[in-house]
Order: C-alpha cells, then sequence, then structure tokens
C-alpha cells in the first residue's frame, strides 16, 4: 500500500524521495525492518495472550531431558511469524506481482491448515491433531493451486540468454543479451555447464505435440516439492530454535537467488535463468526472514513460545513455493539439507523397524530417536548445542547452495 502511495506522490506532485520506494533493494530492507520489530515487539503480547487463553503445549514423555519443563509453553506462536510477514508485505510489495500473490496465497493457505491442527491438539485436547490425510490434502491443494499458477498465469515467464551470433548491439549501446519472454517448465539443475532440464521432456515419449500435457508433469513436481518440504519442516520443530534458525538461513539464501534471478544485469553476469517479474518476491522473502528471526528472539533456548504446525507447515510451504518460483527447487536437496536429513531419518527409521519386525519377528531401530535431532538429544547432547551445530551445518550448505552458480 506504501508503494501505491508514494508512487501517486511521485507521479502527481514530484514529491522528492518519493522514487526511492520503486527499488525493490530498499522496499526489500524496509521489509525485513518492519516485521523484525513487529515480531520481537509485538510477539510478546501474543506470547502474552495466548498464555492468557491457555494455548499451552502439551508435551509428550519421550524420555528425553528438559522435556517435562516445556509443558505449557505457549504454542500456536506461528502466528507471530505470519502476522509479521503478511503486514510489511501488505504495506510495501507490489500487490499486483503474480509471485507476491501465489506468496501470500501459500502463507494464508499453510497457515490455516497449521492453525487447525494446533486448535484441535489444544482446544479439543486431541494431541494427534488434524489427521494426516486431511494435511496431506491441504498440501496437496495447495501443490495443485500454485503449480496451475505458475504453469498458465501469463505473466509467468523466462528469458533465455540468445547465442552469441544472435545477441543484438541496440541503439543505446547495449547489447540484447536474452530473448523474448515466453513460458517453459524449465528449471535449474546444479553442476551442468548448461544447467537447465526441462520438465516437459519427461513426456517426449508420446511424440509430437508432447508439450501440450507439460502441465501434467509439471504440477505433479510442484505438489510433490510442496508436501515434502512443508512435512521436513514440520518434523524439524522438535526443539528450540532449530526449525526457526534453519529456516532462516534456507529463506536469506533464497532471497539472494530471487534477487539475482530477477535483476537482468546479475542474471547475465551470474549466468542464470532471468525470470521477469520475480525480482519481487524479495520483499515477501525479506520480510519472511525477519519474522523468523524476530521469533527465534522468544524460541531460542529455553523458549518462550513453540511455532506450532500454524508456524511449521507454513514455513515448509512458503519455503517450497520460493524455491519453484524462482527455478531453483532441485537446489533444496542441498539448501534445505536439514529437512531432507530429518525426513529420511524418521522414513529410515519406520522402514527399517517395520522390516525388522516382519523378518526377525521383533522391530530393530537405526537411530536411537527419530527425527534426527532426538537421537542426539538420546545420545546426552544438550538441546542449544544440537541447535548450534545444525546451524552451522545450515550456514555451510547455504555457502555451498551460492557457489552453485559457478560450479558447474
Amino acid at each position: 500500500m506504501l508503494y501505491y502511495l508514494f508512487e501517486y506522490l511521485e507521479s502527481h506532485f514530484n514529491l522528492p524521495g518519493a522514487s526511492v520506494f520503486q527499488f525493490i533493494t530498499f522496499r526489500a530492507a524496509l521489509a525485513f525492518i518492519f516485521s523484525l520489530l513487529f515480531s520481537t515487539i509485538y510477539g510478546k503480547r501474543i506470547i502474552n495472550f495466548l498464555r492468557k487463553q491457555q494455548v499451552g503445549e502439551t508435551v509428550r514423555d519421550l524420555g528425553l531431558d528438559g522435556q517435562a519443563q516445556k509443558s505449557g509453553t505457549p504454542t500456536m506462536g506461528g502466528i507471530i511469524i505470519i502476522l509479521a510477514t503478511l503486514i510489511p508485505v501488505l504495506l510495501l510489495a507490489k500487490l499486483d506481482n503474480i509471485y507476491v500473490i501465489i506468496l501470500l496465497i501459500t502463507t494464508i493457505w499453510m497457515g490455516f491448515i497449521g492453525f487447525v491442527d494446533d486448535y484441535i491438539k489444544v482446544f479439543k485436547k486431541d494431541k494427534g491433531g488434524l489427521s494426516g490425510k486431511f494435511k496431506i490434502i491441504g498440501q496437496i491443494g495447495l501443490g495443485l493451486i500454485v503449480g496451475s499458477m505458475l504453469y498458465f498465469h501469463p505473466d509467468v515467464t523466462i528469458k533465455e540468454q540468445l547465442p552469441a551470433d544472435q545477441q543484438i548491439v541496440q541503439q543505446n549501446g547495449r547489447t540484447q543479451v536474452f530473448g523474448d519472454a515466453h513460458k517453459s517448465t524449465k528449471t535449474t539443475i546444479p553442476f551442468l555447464k548448461d544447467n537447465e532440464l526441462d520438465y516437459s521432456k519427461a513426456l517426449s515419449f508420446l511424440g509430437d505435440g508432447y508439450q501440450t500435457y507439460a502441465w501434467i508433469i509439471f504440477i505433479f513436481v510442484v505438489v510433490f516439492i510442496v508436501t515434502g518440504v512443508s512435512n521436513g519442516a514440520n518434523l524439524t520443530d522438535g526443539i528450540d530454535g532449530l526449525a526457526a534458525g534453519s529456516s532462516a538461513i534456507i529463506v536469506i539464501t533464497l532471497a539472494v537467488f530471487a534477487w539475482v534471478s530477477g535483476n537482468i544485469i546479475f542474471a547475465d553476469y551470474l549466468d542464470v535463468m532471468y525470470i521477469p517479474n520475480s525480482g519481487e518476491m524479495t520483499v515477501f522473502i525479506l520480510a519472511f526472514a525477519g519474522s523468523l528471526i524476530g521469533f527465534l528472539w522468544y524460541n531460542a533456548f529455553p523458549a518462550q513460545v513453540f511455532m506450532g504446525d500454524t508456524g511449521s507447515l507454513t514455513i515448509g510451504g512458503i519455503i517450497a513455493v520460493i524455491a519453484i518460483a524462482i527455478r531453483k527447487e532441485l537446489l533444496l536437496v542441498f539448501l534445505a539439507g536439514i529437512f531432507v536429513v530429518e525426513n529420511m531419518s524418521v522414513i529410515l527409521q519406520v522402514s527399517y523397524f517395520k522390516y525388522t519386525r516382519k523378518k526377525f519377528g521383533e522391530g530393530r531401530r537405526i537411530f536411537k530417536m527419530s527425527p534426527l535431532h532426538h537421537h542426539y538429544q538420546k545420545s546426552g547432547y544438550h538441546e542449544s548445542k544440537i541447535v548450534t551445530r545444525f546451524w552451522i551445518v545450515g550456514i555451510l550448505l547455504a555457502v555451498f547452495t551460492i557457489a552453485t552458480l559457478k560450479l558447474r
């Protein structure tokens, strides 16, 4: 809203300084500051409100040190993250930008699913929360909506670099490096020189005209990634500060990719896919990063509030959609490596337990407990040490992910 206000003031009254709101970097920085201030200043009030409403976490006895003391800690703190993200975005972003619209839908959609889950746990006293099948249906539903919008909306396009012999020197002396904007199902694949993968090629066996059905494979990929990443974030939210801190590292890295992908000069310099209009996502992403860091103020050990599924499902959904929108979803294997490992530890643990129970009549475990962070807790490590080391690994993975821009 402020963006449109200052745009009006500049165009009609030539207000000095109003033009600064045209710069994505300025609005993104302002969004980060607003979000951080909101989550730290008003976060305490929201926590006190949740405490008055007796929105306390019921902690299962898993035999972990310090676990009993967490019982009664306010949950549903993801509300802080959601509000601290949405308010700066509504104030500072271009609300007619398709990528911003998709991220707003993602935030509200996943936030609602998580809120319902937490509401059932807290107020209905049902520890199971929302049935798993309904969570999956909600995640698939979001994937279908996001995939359809990204595939069919006319403003979602890419521009590919022209061969050297087709590049044109324009009258202003600049060289036209990129071709015309067009629809595409291409994404970035790391480590290869021609680092682009076209999802539609998976249907080439259909013969001529197979591109007509490219939406099928593209939407399937979107659904798979949204579901996987949101569940990964949900599993990572197990000890104080782990999910919020790890997610902040991932999100800030995605902000770099979004800004570069939406800037024609840097996209050319770094030889990455240029995605028109995607730079506007930087405003949303930095607002989101600010909300996570502000939430961490209260969620760091010992936590004064838990994010609950209201926060963790929202975080995972947003990260997945950002990565897909900037065509960097395959990099999530590295960038969101913490989520991947947490997910895999649960899958391996459950699968191996079922296999050994069937074969030997007694279930056996690979880890002392899953997800992986609980394994280290069972091994005697204090949770603050586990969280700090996971953050360090997350930073290393983020640096490595950025380095893939040139590792080809």
